[in-house]
């Protein structure tokens, strides 16, 4: 079965994409930061990682940029789901080594699409 992590300092939202990636037959871990995320790879890298941008301790972009020099850090395919839409913040993401990018509010449709984009369904 294969693995995701969702990254996400809001309970709410990780329940609900937990609730649609198990639809879609993933194995969940959860992180509330970046740091737990990173922690969470080390111990077992997954297959996919549903990224927030904004959260405390440690941001997404900044766990992004330190999971792509981890070992097996280039091997996640990485959604980032977040309420920055800024052009400049895209594109930040997509060079930090994002596969696909997604707003929040999300649904099911939504998050299925975006993970079929990035060939993981």
């Amino acid at each position: 079965m294969r693995r995701c992590l969702i990254v996400d300092d809001s309970r709410v939202i990780r329940k609900v994409a937990r609730r649609i990636l198990e639809d879609m037959r993933f194995e969940i871990e959860e992180a509330a930061d970046g740091l737990e995320a990173l922690q969470a790879c080390r111990r077992q890298m997954p297959d996919a990682i549903l990224l927030d941008w904004t959260m405390p301790v440690m941001s997404g972009i900044d766990f992004l940029k330190q999971l792509r020099k981890e070992p097996n850090g280039d091997k996640p395919t990485v959604v980032f789901c977040t309420t920055e839409n800024d052009v400049e913040r895209i594109s930040e993401a997509l060079k930090a080594g994002a596969d696909e990018y997604m707003m929040k509010p999300f649904d099911g449709d939504i998050l299925h699409s975006k993970f079929a984009e990035a060939g993981l369904v």
